[in-house]
């Protein structure tokens, strides 16, 4: 099903772009939420008058993910943890971890836009990436003590 996208979204594509998608994903998600338009030939009419308004909405979209990752970037990310003698973890740090240390800190991150490289199961430095907007991404040292 062809449809006109009226936000960015990740992996799919930019405001404004034409893309396939199954009709399942439109009709139940894209649809309901106001993300994207049947493409036919008032629907483009429609589009066209609405898309100034739409654009300031994804700027602003756009200011607050620049915020957000300013924000994180204001404060260290550090984690006490129980370890064996190897500095192996008892158990690992899950993104639900991350984004509930992020919320004490008044900073709201989707567990989408959180990424692992690799799993986080001992001791010292670890690298994530936060990705709140396409193409706005940025990774973080994260840091797990010995308690």
């Amino acid at each position: 099903m062809k449809v006109i996208l009226t936000t960015t979204i990740k992996k799919l594509g930019k405001m404004g772009d034409s893309v396939e998608v199954k009709p399942g994903y439109a009709r139940n998600f894209l649809f309901p939420n106001n993300m994207a338009l049947r493409e036919n030939k008032r629907n483009i009419e429609h589009y066209e008058k609405i898309k100034d308004e739409i654009k300031k909405k994804e700027d602003v979209k756009l200011n607050n993910a620049k915020n957000l990752i300013a924000e994180i970037k204001k404060i260290k990310i550090i984690f006490n943890r129980e370890s064996d003698e190897k500095d192996q973890l008892y158990g690992s740090i899950s993104k639900k971890e991350i984004i509930d240390f992020l919320l004490e800190k008044n900073i709201k991150i989707k567990s989408d836009d959180l990424m692992i490289k690799n799993q986080i199961k001992s001791l010292g430095e670890h690298i994530i990436e936060i990705n709140p907007y396409e193409n706005i991404s940025e990774e973080f040292n994260l840091t797990v003590n010995k308690s």
